[in-house]
């Protein structure tokens, strides 16, 4: 393909096949097949602790399959039927779940992480060092383990008064954090998202664990992954897909475009130039669907996002409640090739109820066909949740419509 003859429309036919978005739907309950084949297409789940929806993890899935039974992840991850894990948990684009074959991958980013991720954890290891010692012979010998359990095993008492949330946690919170960050742990999660830490070869088998790969392989494997995920691609694209460095991704990039694995192209509107991945397919229509987590891999490089669909998106939570422009908790809806609305919601789970507190059409965006399609895909949702009903509050300007269709 010579350069400047993708258009916009193409780029995001492009990228939405690429992201799985066009496959076509299962059609009984999905399977363990189906989450391969979403997670073949995305090559990782970001995860969030925010539950006021639905987890992060959890969303990827069901924006391209429909409902699924969650449990099937969960196995997939945390739970494995007869040693057959599939997913590992570590920082890629940033905490995500990754197939485990992927693990050898990130062990340049093991090897900068080696102290601690964040400096008050590495600052927290430089003076506990035979502490680590001791959290590793804790669970060598009793498994997988809370901090907390750790801490009992150890005889070590916080003082009171002491809450556990991250700005307090104990010294043998941050050694694990640490030496998950390393390596020397890896995790596995329990049905209410509390972190077990394991032995990293427990985890992912020992012949992964202790397979090498260069930084340079590492980074062409994973600029490929990530071209083959995003479909057309900038190098700054490329690069926030696994939150590598633009100077390790150029290298990488110009060696996949020697191989014929990556075509430089222009599309049309786009300042830099971008990269097609050789595989990739342009559809002559896309029809999905689909309410998209804020940290789907479609979205979560909201440069990347305004480019595509001229979706402006900045995440609220942290925001003061009054400063809010469309909620706290609010996620895009994907109709055809367009990105047209997007919802406030939350799980009201004592009540049964997935309140939609916020609901806002993009500019321009047909109001009445929109509205219809996302009434029916949030009573989706709530079936999928375990939820009853879909309750329409009464901010913003696609309310009233969705509460009418």
């Amino acid at each position: 393909m010579s350069r400047g003859d993708l258009s916009l429309a193409q780029a995001r036919r492009i990228v939405l096949a690429a992201q799985g978005f066009t496959d076509k739907p299962p059609t009984a309950d999905p399977t363990l097949t189906h989450l391969k084949r979403v997670i073949g297409r995305t090559r990782l789940f970001q995860m969030d602790s925010v539950n006021i929806a639905a987890r992060a993890h959890y969303m990827p899935m069901f924006s391209r399959l429909g409902p699924y039974d969650r449990d099937l992840l969960d196995r997939a991850a945390w739970r494995p039927r007869r040693g057959n894990r599939l997913l590992v948990e570590y920082w890629a684009h940033e905490a995500a779940l990754i197939p485990i074959e992927d693990w050898p991958l990130f062990g340049w980013r093991r090897d900068e992480f080696r102290g601690g991720r964040y400096r008050y954890t590495r600052e927290v290891m430089k003076r506990n060092r035979d502490l680590a010692t001791d959290v590793h012979a804790v669970i060598a010998e009793r498994g997988p383990s809370t901090p907390k359990q750790i801490e009992e095993t150890l005889g070590i008492e916080r003082p009171a008064g002491i809450p556990g949330g991250w700005w307090h946690r104990g010294e043998v919170k941050h050694v694990c954090e640490a030496m998950f960050a390393a390596g020397d742990l890896s995790a596995v999660r329990n049905e209410n998202f509390v972190r077990h830490y394991d032995l990293t070869e427990r985890v992912v088998g020992a012949e992964l664990a202790g397979l090498q790969v260069s930084k340079e392989d590492a980074h062409r494997e994973l600029t490929a992954r990530a071209a083959a995920a995003l479909g057309v691609a900038t190098a700054a694209d490329l690069a926030d897909y696994y939150r590598t460095k633009t100077a390790d991704v150029r290298p990488a990039i110009a060696d996949l475009v020697a191989a014929g694995q990556l075509v430089p192209v222009q599309v049309d509107g786009w300042r830099d130039e971008a990269y097609l991945h050789a595989g990739v397919r342009i559809p002559r229509r896309v029809d999905s669907a689909a309410i998209l987590s804020p940290f789907d891999p479609l979205v979560f490089f909201r440069p990347r996002a305004e480019r595509l669909f001229g979706f402006r998106y900045r995440i609220e939570i942290y925001v003061p409640e009054h400063k809010r422009v469309h909620g706290y908790y609010v996620l895009p809806y994907l109709l055809g090739d367009d990105i047209v609305a997007r919802v406030d919601l939350k799980a009201d789970r004592k009540s049964g109820v997935l309140q939609v507190l916020g609901a806002f059409l993009e500019s321009g965006r047909p109001e009445t066909v929109v509205a219809e399609r996302l009434s029916a895909d949030l009573q989706q949702m709530a079936t999928w949740l375990g939820l009853d009903a879909v309750h329409i509050g009464d901010r913003g300007d696609l309310a009233d419509a969705l509460r009418t269709s």
